[in-house]
């Protein structure tokens, strides 16, 4: 029963990100604040890339005095395009941020040509 009263307490959350891009790699960066790497899933479906975490707010040891920290779930999504080579996609959590960088595809990359 404690079970379901926490499932029902978590929080939908959209996570803040911010995306940039240098070199031929999109990097992605999403605060992820509290969620373990066992409580990531990033996932690929079609054009739609969808990250999803779940922070926990612990086990109770005692009685509640006070309880405002709650478990929390985290999910946020991307559309994609062709340009991205989705073999190459690096995802990497520390201190809270989750990092994905998205390589670009060679030929989708600008390229000089040279004038004769």
């Amino acid at each position: 029963m404690e079970r379901q009263i926490e499932m029902a307490e978590r929080r939908m959350i959209v996570p803040l990100c911010s995306i940039s891009e240098d070199s031929g790699v999109v990097t992605v960066k999403v605060e992820m604040p509290g969620v373990a790497k066992s409580g990531l899933e990033v996932k690929i479906e079609g054009n739609s890339l969808t990250v999803t975490g779940t922070r926990s707010a612990g086990e109770p040891r005692g009685t509640y005095l006070l309880r405002e920290r709650r478990g929390e779930n985290y999910a946020k999504s991307f559309t994609i395009d062709e340009t991205i080579d989705r073999e190459k996609i690096q995802a990497e959590l520390a201190e809270g941020i989750l990092t994905l960088k998205l390589a670009i595809k060679e030929a989708a990359k600008p390229r000089r040509i040279a004038i004769a």
